[in-house]
């Protein structure tokens, strides 16, 4: 650019974002101020865009946590610019409107918060948190398209461990990128092959280049180690360019491995103008690393991308417990998709030893021929839809061994070539058998709805033969030479594997999922369930089918997604950053947030019962003698409340019972081990320090007695009626889950508050300013039958227990310190003099980050 900018303000403006995207915010101004620009049109200038900046900061998007120090640069797409346009277009022709407004807001969200490409000597470190199979592929070529448009020049993409993910990756970033802008576009890998080096590295560097460069390859050993001597071979030209590297699955084999986490870092280290983006679901590893060790811990920023609402993620399929502060009705229970695998069918379709392995062949029996089953109704229900040239899939995941995954195939095609044959015979048992399964399921499952298009039984009973003589049998791992492959047209398939079949590979159509994997890692069991992501069309017909104990971890694990996600959206205050602030992971009692050498930096922290209600929502509904203790306790507390305490009047609350009376309760009652938040020695533990620190001395006790049940006798004359507490529909008697006990109003039961809704802060605030020093617990006496009311979204059913279980309600105040529920986080200790707060993270096992494509 000259001096002689436009003469009106419009045009200088335009002049002056030239110059920005030539040499950043900083040096632009200096410029201007050089060519002589008056103060005050300078200054206005410099105003506009920051008020622009902070509109795209402010806006609503992703929310994040972003490093001090550093300008917001990118604002967005431009008239000329060629990447993000033409991507737009594209996706617009096949996404809704709003789908592609949110992708462009969070894909400038996320630009803004790398350097400008004319920056010298930087690296940039961030982390971008997805939903599994949401679009994160799609985020991230945007964020490349707009990279692109404003001067980034080169284009490193690491995908998963696994040949095809790698060559998926290809195939869909030349299709949205490379495609529509040819002459841009110089790609090094393509989807047949791998990083191969070409000659003369240094002229794909040129200062004088417009082309932009693009590299998608395995996170490989042999292949990484040829793509950093051949960065080696560039030398000083790569001082001209500034890179992008984007991490797809950013916490498979790039954290705590012994040979791909260096290489990377290798890479980063190659590149003096660098940016690194890690995308994943399972961000457990990530945010564990140690801030202090120059690795690839996200140290500048943290971005969260928003959930679409069209997305069946964790939460959706299995519900989860409300998080502390919300409202219990705005966590419903989940689709009513899942179907429980009994246990002692487990070791029909899995080796439970090494030793079976060999000669082992599974019996096709059950619910996994149900499952089968299931999935041949559902893509006739999808053909009969008018989706006859779709995909549509089932998964089968039992075991990683590759040997287990041959064992089905003959079975497999056994049990399809039989049900065809009674079929086309006309076998009426076979009919019967199908049409009540699928009667059944819609029943359960109702497609309006999902704003789906009903479909009988003899609608789809007509394209039952044609889904049957198409259906393949494909087994996909390491060994197989016949993979699934969506290329070669609609696929009817039934796919059994293991880790290929996990990880950022999409199964399209996905209606029938059968898994019994077994697993103790938070990350890896999210990351195989490929049963997540969207179903449109046939948004009612996934099924997943799978153990009593899985299905629970698998609602456990979608309560802890939604607190990371709530607490980086609580603390993404200009005052923090990502080292000063840790996210913190929840704990969990017989699952790992990931593996052992991932979290050998990580710290335990502690949680805050400060200002919570915690409350029991397990129940042994068998078990006679671990209820009648539970009444035992509760009796032996009213009676020393009734002793100690003073009695409200028109009411069953006692106030100021010495701690030693509840202390003494929680030494005896027993509360279930799937409430690891809530267990008595955490509790106790709790209450015991707040003694030290003059607080919990003294408790307020309340019985409730606005039930509706038969009555429950507390002894001494308190004879109350039982509450309804139903249980979760397929939860087992020996962990019946009823989900929610306590309400907001039974956690005001001593305090002096205004009728009307009140909201978790506010009663926070009445409990700090009115018994800032006192506790609350409260008894539910539960009947034992609890007949359900049918609800929108609450799949309950009746609680049947042997007995009258004692429920348990505990409201702490808030005081000037926390502790107590387990929590896991990055040390920041040695990169910051206080930490902001701490949030939780996950670990997964550490993947082989040296083996040919990965393990079955």
């Amino acid at each position: 650019m000259t001096p002689e900018m436009a003469p009106d303000f419009d045009g200088q403006y335009k002049d002056f974002l030239e110059e920005v995207d030539a040499f950043g915010p900083d040096k632009a101004a200096a410029r201007l101020r050089r060519f002589g620009i008056p103060e005050e049109t300078l200054r206005n200038l410099v105003e506009k865009f920051e008020h622009h900046a902070g509109v795209v900061s402010a806006s609503d998007g992703p929310v994040y946590i972003q490093g001090g120090g550093r300008h917001t640069w990118y604002t967005g797409p431009r008239p000329g610019d060629l990447c993000w346009p033409a991507l737009k277009t594209a996706l617009e022709l096949k996404w809704p409107a709003e789908s592609v407004e949110s992708l462009d807001s969070s894909s400038t969200r996320i630009v803004g918060l790398l350097e400008h490409p004319k920056t010298m000597d930087f690296h940039t470190k961030g982390l971008v948190l997805g939903h599994i199979q949401s679009g994160k592929t799609t985020n991230y070529t945007a964020a490349i398209a707009k990279a692109a448009d404003r001067g980034y020049r080169f284009f490193v993409v690491l995908a998963g461990i696994h040949n095809e993910l790698r060559r998926q990756t290809q195939s869909r970033l030349a299709q949205q990128l490379v495609e529509p802008n040819k002459p841009f576009w110089h790609q090094l890998t393509k989807e047949e092959h791998d990083f191969v080096p070409p000659a003369n590295a240094q002229a794909f560097f040129s200062k004088y280049s417009e082309q932009a460069v693009l590299c998608v390859i395995k996170k490989n050993a042999v292949v990484l180690r040829k793509f950093i001597a051949w960065l080696e071979e560039a030398g000083t030209a790569l001082d001209q360019i500034s890179a992008l590297i984007i991490d797809d699955e950013a916490d498979q084999a790039a954290i705590a491995t012994k040979t791909i986490n260096p290489l990377i870092r290798n890479v980063l280290d190659v590149l003096p103008r660098a940016g690194y983006i890690g995308y994943t679901a399972t961000p457990f590893a990530n945010l564990l690393v140690d801030p202090s060790a120059g690795d690839l811990y996200p140290k500048d920023f943290v971005v969260d991308l928003e959930k679409p609402s069209d997305h069946f993620g964790t939460e959706v399929i299995f519900g989860r417990q409300a998080l502390d502060g919300e409202d219990p009705l705005d966590a419903d229970d989940g689709y009513d998709m899942v179907r429980i695998v009994p246990d002692d069918e487990v070791a029909d379709v899995r080796p439970l030893s090494k030793p079976d392995v060999d000669g082992f062949i599974p019996d096709i029996g059950g619910e996994l021929e149900r499952a089968v089953r299931w999935f041949w109704l559902a893509t006739a229900a999808r053909r009969s839809r008018g989706g006859s040239t779709t995909h549509s899939t089932m998964l089968i995941h039992t075991s990683v061994r590759v040997a287990v995954h041959q064992s089905f195939r003959k079975p497999l095609e056994d049990l399809t070539r039989h049900t065809s044959q009674r079929w086309l015979a006309g076998d009426k048992a076979l009919r019967d058998e199908l049409r009540a399964q699928w009667q059944n399921e819609t029943e359960r499952v109702v497609a309006s709805d999902f704003g789906e298009t009903p479909v009988a039984f003899d609608e789809l009973a007509g394209e039952l033969g044609g889904v049957f003589n198409d259906t393949r049998i494909v087994l996909d791992n390491s060994a197989s030479a016949d993979r699934l492959d969506y290329r070669a047209g609609p696929q009817t398939a039934i796919a059994v594997g293991g880790n290929t079949l996990s990880r950022g590979l999409t199964l399209e159509g996905l209606v029938s999922s059968y898994f019994v994997r077994s697993s103790t890692a938070y990350d890896t069991l999210l990351q195989m369930g490929r049963w997540f992501g969207y179903r449109g069309g046939y948004a009612d017909l996934p099924r997943v089918w799978m153990t009593q104990e899985l299905r629970q971890w698998f609602a456990d694990l979608a309560g802890v997604e939604a607190e990371i996600r709530r607490d980086i959206a609580r603390y993404m205050s200009e005052d923090e950053t990502p080292l000063t602030f840790a996210v913190r992971i929840r704990c969990h009692p017989a699952l790992n947030v990931t593996a052992a050498a991932k979290m050998r930096d990580a710290v335990q922290v502690s949680g805050a019962y400060g200002g919570m209600r915690t409350q029991t929502r397990y129940f042994k509904a068998d078990d006679p003698d671990w209820l009648a203790r539970n009444k035992r306790a509760a009796y032996r507390l009213v009676a020393q409340a009734k002793r100690d305490g003073k009695r409200e009047e028109d009411k069953l609350l006692w106030r100021d019972v010495p701690a030693a009376s509840v202390l003494d309760f929680l030494s005896s009652y027993r509360i279930h081990d799937l409430s690891a938040d809530s267990l008595p020695g955490l509790l106790s533990g709790y209450i015991e320090k707040r003694i030290d620190d003059e607080a919990l001395r003294l408790w307020n006790i309340a019985v409730i007695d606005n039930g509706t049940g038969p009555e429950f006798d507390f002894g001494g004359g308190i004879i109350v009626p039982t509450v309804v507490r139903a249980k979760l529909e397929q939860t087992p008697p020996s962990a019946a889950d009823i989900k929610t006990l306590m309400s907001r109003k039974d956690a005001t039961l001593d305090l002096d508050v205004p009728e009307g809704p009140l909201t978790e802060d506010d009663i926070r605030a009445a409990r700090r300013a009115q018994l800032p020093r006192h506790g609350l617990l409260v008894l539910y006496p539960i009947d034992r039958i609890s007949q359900p009311a049918r609800k929108k979204n609450q799949r309950r059913e009746r609680l049947d227990a042997v007995d009258d279980p004692v429920g348990v309600g505990l409201v702490f105040p808030q005081p000037e310190g926390e502790d107590a529920i387990a929590y896991v986080s990055a040390d920041l200790s040695k990169v910051t003099p206080a930490i902001g707060y701490v949030e939780d993270e996950d670990m997964g096992p550490v993947e082989e980050d040296n083996s040919p494509v990965g393990s079955g």
